[in-house]
């Protein structure tokens, strides 16, 4: 009733002054002010000028913001609103609502933050243009009863995902929620009235529980990660956000712990580092991890002046089995490889699978590096017996290089690659199966390294060319073959041996671009020389083992067909080590090869694996006796019965026979009297370039001394 007729009397007030003279608008604006203090205190009305500045305000103001008139009076507006805001935008929304309450939210001078009815109307002066804003604000009453947020809050603890464990001034449980059941299987009945001790491990420090009790006895909320025990005695880790409640006089009356079980995430995160720091095969260090700790190894033998030495570890023929009998035989193979290294080794040294076939270890305190010399026998000798697997007995051997620290070197990186460049030299001589590292070692990786660039420029550069050795027949005397044979002419060093370089590529995996650069080129030669009116005889081009694939007839198919080359004018030159392999893949390979009308010849026989077994198996038309049982003919007893034995087994078997290296007119004669078909060697010709064996094919050249011999 009241506000209605202050409302009345401002309205005569304003018209009043609308009609009224410059005197008396002093007077006017005293008793608009006047009627704005008397109105009702649970009403706040303020006044405004055009740019949002207090010049009005009332007790109803006063008492619903907390501010006196005098600390009000001046300032902007905008030091009441609650958050930025966009406060033209606002005057706009409240004059479109015509004068309606707007809801807003206001902040008192404590802080707090209140909701507001909020109405505008305009001031006009004598002209009737704005002068300023009344605004009319009422307190709006929380949505909430107090009954309601107690319920509510309530029904939100207890529905909640985490564990509310709340405790009294005495630490003793007062409330608990159903997620805490849930998590550490702990009823009301079982938890109210104790202490959370009831979820202790025991597995913390006094430091961490000093944290927690300075949390409870309220120096400030707490928050980490705390391993706790459930009912069935089971550990389990938990995020924990500790805080406390204080009264009206600052006492703490309560203490309530949230907290998750944090399991599943733990275990992902113990997954996540296991994926990144083990192999997934063995379940050994991976080489991140491995570095990492002989990082910390070396660390502490710095502090001690301790020894040590690190090993790089190659087992062989983990490749052979993966082809021969599968991936997953391979693949335990290499696991129970590492069980056996693990048992031989102390429980202080470091073992790990670094790479597909490769293992190394770290051997922390040692006293000398003969030490280092005894382990990698051990672990050599656990490879002695063979290893079952699914009924297959496989037989393994390894190379091992081993790097000393300090002796070599005083970092992981560097200790790594040495011991990998010792094992490397080691793989290349046969009769070692570990070796420690030594500097000149380094510098023969390096010059490797740098051969290997070069090969790859040579390949691309055209610095390759074939030399053609003739094979020439013991009945005759005349030519009736050659061998395709690489050399490297080297911009700066000359021409480089294949004895340098050959084993680089099979090593490198280059031989298998080397290995078809000669069948191109031994080919295109071949046309050339036809196109020249040349009869040439067959050309044997030397196979790798790592070019024989089942697409090997295929590829070589296309080069004849690309050169218009004759199947019959190309023989295939491959090596004892070839054969060991898996049985029924090469004997497939060969039979199609045989099928196109390619001849086979197996080059250096004797040296390997030469067994009577794989001669009636294989399509091999031509055996060749390596050059070291021809070089002692015929004056040493041990070559002569070797060479009679193979010639003899050729025969039975009707293979040709090929002997290399022929250098004097008696190994001739002793190879012919036994029978052998051919021979290559200095006694007739080396190597030579493709137009020089194109001379000698032209001029009919023979060897002289079968040619009397004959006659």
């Amino acid at each position: 009733m009241l506000e209605s007729k202050l409302d009345g009397c401002l309205a005569l007030v304003r018209a009043a002054r609308a009609q009224a003279g410059a005197a008396l608008e002093q007077t006017l604006s005293a008793l608009e002010a006047a009627i704005i203090d008397i109105g009702p205190v649970q009403q706040a009305v303020v006044a405004l000028d055009l740019a949002g500045y207090l010049t009005g305000w009332n007790r109803g103001a006063e008492a619903l913001f907390g501010y006196t008139e005098a600390e009000a009076l001046g300032r902007h507006a905008l030091f009441l609103d609650a958050e930025d805001a966009d406060e033209d935008g606002m005057v706009e929304l409240l004059m479109q609502q015509g004068g309606a309450p707007v809801e807003v939210r206001r902040r008192k001078q404590s802080g707090e933050v209140i909701r507001v009815a909020m109405a505008l109307s305009m001031i006009h002066d004598d002209d009737g243009e704005a002068a300023g804003m009344l605004v009319q604000l009422s307190p709006l009453a929380d949505p909430l009863s107090a009954e309601d947020k107690v319920r509510l809050h309530g029904r939100i603890i207890e529905d909640s995902d985490q564990g509310v464990l709340i405790t009294d001034a005495f630490e003793r449980i007062v409330s608990i929620n159903g997620a805490f059941t849930r998590i550490t299987g702990y009823t009301p009945a079982e938890s109210i009235g104790q202490t959370p001790d009831l979820l202790r491990s025991g597995v913390h420090d006094a430091e961490l529980y000093a944290k927690v009790r300075a949390a409870m006895q309220g120096h400030g909320p707490w928050r980490g990660e705390i391993v706790g025990k459930r009912k069935n005695g089971e550990l389990f880790p938990q995020s924990v956000t500790i805080s406390v409640v204080r009264d009206a006089r600052g006492d703490i009356t309560h203490t309530f712990s949230l907290f998750s079980d944090i399991s599943v995430h733990k275990d992902a995160e113990a997954r996540m580092q296991r994926m990144a720091n083990y192999d997934s095969l063995t379940g050994l260090p991976n080489r991140s991890l491995f570095s990492h700790l002989v990082d910390q190894m070396l660390s502490e033998a710095r502090r001690a002046r301790e020894y040590g030495a690190l090993m790089v570890i190659e087992v062989d023929r983990i490749g052979v089995v993966s082809d021969t009998l599968g991936h997953d035989i391979a693949s335990e193979l290499l696991c129970e490889i590492g069980r056996r290294f693990r048992a031989a080794l102390r429980d202080a040294d470091i073992l790990a699978r670094i790479d597909g076939s490769k293992f190394a270890v770290a051997l922390p305190k040692i006293e000398k590096r003969e030490h280092a010399g005894i382990v990698a026998r051990k672990l050599l000798a656990t490879l002695a017996q063979p290893v079952l697997i699914d009924a297959h007995s496989l037989r393994v051997g390894a190379h091992i290089g081993i790097a000393v620290y300090l002796e070599d070197s005083t970092d992981t990186a560097s200790l790594l690659r040495f011991a990998d460049v010792a094992m490397a030299k080691v793989q290349r001589d046969a009769d070692e199966t570990f070796l420690f590292y030594s500097a000149e070692m380094d510098q023969r990786a390096k010059d490797h390294l740098r051969l290997e660039t070069e090969l790859r420029a040579a390949l691309a550069g055209g610095q390759l060319e074939l030399h053609y050795q003739p094979k020439v027949s013991l009945r005759s005397g005349r030519i009736v073959g050659a061998e395709a044979l690489i050399r490297w002419r080297h911009p700066e060093r000359g021409m480089i041996s294949p004895n340098d370089f050959i084993p680089l590529a099979e090593e490198t995996g280059l031989i298998f671009e080397v290995g078809n650069w000669v069948l191109e080129e031994a080919c295109r030669q071949i046309r050339a020389w036809k196109d020249c009116g040349l009869a040439m005889p067959p050309v044997a081009v030397n196979m790798s083992a790592r070019q024989f694939d089942r697409r090997l007839p295929a590829r070589i198919q296309d080069v004849l067909e690309r050169h218009g080359v004759q199947p019959e004018q190309i023989m295939l030159e491959i090596t004892e080590s070839l054969l060991v392999g898996g049985f029924d893949n090469v004997i497939a390979i060969m039979n199609e090869l045989v099928a196109m009308g390619l001849a086979l010849a197996l080059d250096d026989f004797g040296t390997g694996y030469s067994s009577l077994a794989y001669l009636k198996k294989f399509p091999i038309s031509t055996l060749k006796i390596d050059r070291s049982f021809v070089i002692g003919l015929p004056d040493e007893e041990n070559d002569c019965a070797i060479a009679r034995a193979i010639v003899t087994m050729a025969q039975q078997l009707r293979q040709e026979i090929v002997a290399e290296g022929v250098e004097t007119a008696e190994q001739m004669a002793f190879l012919r009297d036994l029978g052998c078909d051919q021979l290559q060697g200095w006694l007739f010709s080396p190597a030579v370039p493709a137009v020089d064996f194109a001379l000698m094919l032209r001029n009919g050249k023979r060897l002289t001394v079968a040619r009397a011999n004959q006659a």
